[in-house]
């Protein structure tokens, strides 16, 4: 009796603990939330949603921010995607089990601790410089790909291996090849999964600074881009630029807020989508 009531108090006390850190994530978390809205909601209109900036980037709005943004998340998901969830399957279904394999999983694990500013060094020089594609969309997108490919590559591993062994045995008993088993069943049950990979990734994307600064941000362009080789203003770029290189920090103090507040929804708005498109595919899975 006495060793159960004490194994008791641990599993009360252990669960009091996850509870505390969960709760203290939900507080700081509503925290940044609610002050960024409490400074930056009184900026956002549809003028600012939908106008450039003006005077000095004191007044107008960040559509074109808004628009590279888009471009430069949504490039670096058409880069990461195919490449990671391809590279998921080899390493899940095709390779055998040994150093070199291990070696692979190693370098994409210190891959994804890598600080984003090298990504954004290494697409200056691979992109920008070296394929002369210059500051651009496509330098943009390719250097937040190959940052967020690594999440995508692990997280997508995760997922194949989630899937049980026996739905391999099944189909190989029907007579599938080891493709049609991968492509036809493997995938469509671990697609939720490799969804919530994409989502992370997206998430990483539309947030980070420093890749974009080398390789696709510009400090303010009049125009919106007509191609993939063009430069673009994105909204990490442009609050770090209303923040540290303005000539009227304080005055555009409320711009700032109002950036980060929109680059939130907007992060959670693209996740939301991915959400609710990986609920739809799992009621179908189940039904």
């Amino acid at each position: 009796m006495e060793r159960r009531k004490k194994r008791k108090l641990i599993e009360a006390g252990a669960f009091l603990i996850v509870r505390s850190a969960a709760l203290v994530i939900v507080l700081s978390l509503a925290v940044v939330v609610g002050f960024i809205l409490f400074h930056g909601a009184s900026a956002v209109n549809w003028t600012f949603l939908t106008q450039p900036p003006r005077e000095a980037m004191t007044a107008g709005g960040i559509f074109p921010a808004i628009l590279g943004t888009l471009y430069l998340t949504a490039g670096a998901i058409l880069v990461a995607f195919p490449a990671g969830v391809a590279s998921a399957v080899y390493l899940s279904e095709y390779a055998r089990e040994g150093r070199l394999v291990r070696i692979v999983r190693l370098a994409i694990n210190n891959l994804a601790g890598v600080p984003s500013v090298v990504f954004g060094l290494f697409g200056l020089a691979l992109f920008v410089v070296f394929f002369k594609f210059g500051s651009s969309i496509l330098s943009g997108s390719l250097t937040l790909g190959l940052l967020i490919l690594p999440v995508i590559i692990g997280a997508s591993e995760e997922a194949l291996k989630a899937v049980p062994r026996t739905y391999r045995e099944a189909s190989l008993a029907l007579g599938a090849t080891r493709w049609q088993m991968i492509h036809r069943v493997v995938l469509p049950a671990a697609f939720p999964g490799i969804l919530t990979a994409t989502i992370l990734g997206i998430g990483r994307a539309a947030g980070e600074t420093a890749p974009i600064m080398f390789t696709a941000a510009a400090f303010y362009t009049a125009r919106l881009p007509t191609s993939i080789f063009d430069e673009v203003m994105a909204l990490p770029y442009h609050i770090y630029v209303l923040a540290t290189a303005g000539t009227h920090i304080e005055q555009t103090r409320p711009l700032q807020y109002a950036t980060a507040l929109v680059l939130i929804a907007l992060v959670l708005a693209v996740n939301l989508v991915a959400i609710l498109l990986r609920a739809r595919m799992r009621r179908r899975r189940m039904s």
